[in-house]
């Protein structure tokens, strides 16, 4: 018997309406992501990109279509099983990292445990094990304006695992880092995908599908190209 896809888009459209004038930010997309992938989602601005994302995370709905999860159909859920499924099943990763400034950085990554009601105390070997795995264990204490924005990033990767997410969705991960910051944090993605998980990026920077299985490039909501590409995988996170 044939094993579900991780993800499974079928004819997926998502309208917006810019004044009265309906704008099409999906078009009818068809993509299938398998377990343990890397893929970089490309395209310009307003192609579509993060309207995809907010898709596959149970951000938004679409407006026809079928998005199934692992088999299981997520594209309708209503708003509490929504929010359960990114609890559970979907870890994020942002741009701005998202961190909270009074915290330190295993408090920030014990953040989603502590949604889910696990006390501090029950979630922090937890989060210092991730601290560890994306190389920050001695930064621990350290709260986010005592670390470096690459630092922060790592944060926000390890809070993206504490759930043991199947799915990881990254928005712009590398956007405010410099060129050697940001390559070890796609090292640090790849990592993760290469240990099973399945990692979604949407980028701008195309040096960034160097990391990646496969790349799919978006244009006006429609996918134009599906390629796979020879990962460069040099750290095993």
């Amino acid at each position: 018997m044939t094993q579900p896809a991780m993800l499974e888009l079928t004819d997926v459209v998502k309208e917006y309406r810019v004044g009265e004038q309906p704008v099409r930010a999906l078009d009818s997309i068809d993509l299938r992501l398998e377990a343990g992938e890397f893929t970089a989602v490309i395209g310009p601005s307003g192609s579509g990109k993060s309207t995809l994302l907010h898709m596959l995370g149970a951000l938004d709905r679409p407006d026809s279509g079928s998005i199934r999860f692992q088999g299981d159909e997520i594209g309708d859920l209503d708003e509490e099983r929504q929010s359960e499924f990114r609890r559970h099943r979907v870890g994020f990763v942002f741009q701005f990292f998202n961190l909270l400034p009074t915290l330190t950085a295993w408090e920030n990554v014990a953040v989603p445990k502590l949604l889910d009601g696990t006390g501090l105390r029950k979630a922090r070997p937890r989060a210092l094990e991730l601290l560890d795995r994306v190389g920050l264990a001695s930064r621990a204490e350290h709260r986010p304006a005592e670390l470096s924005g690459g630092q922060m990033q790592r944060v926000a990767v390890a809070r993206a695992l504490i759930m043991d997410p199947p799915l990881i969705l990254a928005d712009e991960p590398t956007g405010n880092l410099d060129s050697k910051t940001g390559a070890s944090i796609l090292e640090l993605l790849a990592g993760v995908a290469g240990s099973g998980n399945s990692v979604v990026m949407v980028t701008h920077d195309r040096g960034a599908v160097d990391y990646c299985d496969r790349v799919v490039t978006l244009g006006d909501g429609r996918i134009g190209a599906d390629e796979r590409t020879t990962a460069r995988r040099t750290v095993d996170a």
